[in-house]
């Protein structure tokens, strides 16, 4: 299947001022956006998921970080980007076709997989969790990898109403890569889809899960210790993870989540032990939000694992100038974060 794209229209925002990509085949850069709003519904009223606005979502929401972006930034300890040269382009959201689910799947894996060959890390934009499917499934032949699983819930469903894609299987379909040799889930609580067989298949898979109450009581270093070894590693963050009281706009409302230092520090974690190949942040609804808060969480917790890989030397180069001023422009923010030849249009 040849990847199709529906570019970000002109006038609304790209995530981070980025440049627009609509031919992949001409894709040049670090770090490719790409959104997924509509995946594989249980029924009817699930055609049109709340997290479908969450692409458009998190890409304005990222707006309010272009100013500072230059800026110290006391979460790193200097700019977010370690100065770096970071080539970020938005390639808008994969085209969907109406009503086919399956054939839309399959755009997103080719998507991605010729995101991949073209040298950059994707970061995926969902849409509900079912997002994660198709794009792991575009890894194939790529180095063994570990799956690192934020969420509250297991998602390790076969399937819900006869659909094996949906929001609650995202782990037990990556399981089921040959290429995928680890996981590990973090920030379990509370009940949701999985029961007692659900949680029996992941424990014989070998994944490592880590409840909420445990990551506050033991801390991230702790909980890092037990991260797999392996080649590469793909995080798939969903925002129900996070305390609702920071993140009040997803569809699972679980109590007792993990705050944002716990996050950030285990996206930073994770990126210091090997390379990020691919990231997703999934299950947003947008329309449920407070201030948008939790959109411009989401936009932060990209930009943090952003400033973990550059800075870790993953991705971008050393940047040739980097701004003195405390109100730099919106030109010499973009030439710090995307290098001289990629302006925000």
């Amino acid at each position: 299947m040849e990847p199709r794209l529906a570019p970000v229209p002109v006038g609304r925002p790209s995530f981070l001022g980025a440049p627009r990509c609509d031919d992949l085949d001409t894709l040049d850069a670090d770090i490719a956006i790409i959104g997924f709003p509509y995946t594989t519904p249980y029924s009817m009223e699930w055609t049109r998921q709340p997290s479908s606005h969450s692409p458009a979502a998190i890409r304005a929401q990222s707006e309010e970080l272009i100013p500072v972006m230059a800026h110290y930034d006391f979460d790193f300890g200097g700019p977010a980007l370690g100065g770096r040269n970071l080539r970020i382009v938005d390639c808008g959201d994969v085209l969907e076709t109406m009503g086919d689910y399956a054939g839309n799947s399959r755009m997103a894996t080719a998507v991605v997989r010729r995101i991949v060959e073209r040298g950059a890390t994707p970061i995926i934009l969902g849409g509900d969790h079912a997002t994660t499917i198709p794009f792991m499934r575009g890894y194939e032949g790529r180095s063994p990898m570990c799956v690192v699983h934020l969420d509250a819930h297991l998602d390790w469903r076969d399937e819900v109403n006869g659909i094996h894609d949906g929001l609650s299987s995202p782990m037990r379909r990556a399981s089921e890569l040959p290429w995928v040799t680890s996981m590990m889930q973090i920030g379990l609580r509370g009940p949701g889809s999985a029961r007692q067989r659900e949680v029996d298949d992941a424990a014989a898979f070998g994944s490592i899960r880590i409840r909420a109450e445990d990551l506050r009581r033991r801390g991230v270093e702790a909980v890092l210790e037990r991260l797999p070894s392996a080649d590469t590693y793909y995080i798939s963050l969903d925002m129900d993870v996070m305390d609702p009281a920071i993140a009040p706009a997803v569809n699972g409302v679980t109590f007792g989540g993990i705050d944002y230092f716990e996050a950030t520090n285990l996206l930073k974690g994770i990126a210091a032990r090997g390379n990020i190949v691919g990231f997703d942040v999934v299950e947003i609804a947008p329309l449920k939000d407070l201030h948008d808060q939790t959109s411009k969480l989401a936009a932060r917790l990209i930009l943090n694992l952003l400033g973990a890989i550059a800075r870790g030397g993953q991705v971008g180069t050393p940047a040739l100038v980097t701004p003195e001023s405390d109100a730099p422009t919106e030109s010499n923010v973009a030439e710090t974060m995307i290098g001289p030849a990629r302006r925000r249009p």
